[in-house]
């Protein structure tokens, strides 16, 4: 399946589950782990929680491995590890603490979803 597929499918989840400030990075040239980064804000541990679910559900419903997902409820922060695109799903307060989009983002966006 093609990045930009995966990315649409991540996209999509992340959407009807209701996460808020949305936005797709390429780090292909800067990274060796992934080449994109999704980053996505929850309202809530348990938004957190149930958004992640319902992306795993997705995914597995499109037939695409997941690598894995890492986090607790209680830490405000889920990560999902597809292979070349990454789902950071974070609470605003974590967000904003560790603040990916600029250690990241520096002119990489691909898109903003919300």
């Amino acid at each position: 399946m093609s990045n930009k597929n995966l990315s649409e499918i991540c996209n999509k989840s992340l959407t009807e589950s209701k996460a808020e400030d949305i936005l797709s990075l390429n780090v292909k040239d800067i990274s060796s782990f992934a080449d994109e980064i999704i980053l996505a804000t929850a309202n809530s541990n348990r938004h957190a929680a149930s958004t992640s679910q319902k992306l795993v559900d997705s995914l597995k419903k499109n037939k695409i491995d997941i690598i894995g997902v890492e986090g607790e409820i209680e830490s405000g922060w889920v990560l999902v590890d597809c292979g070349d695109v990454v789902v950071n799903i974070m609470k605003k307060d974590e967000r904003e603490f560790y603040d990916l989009e600029g250690l990241w983002g520096d002119g990489r966006l691909i898109k903003k979803y919300r």
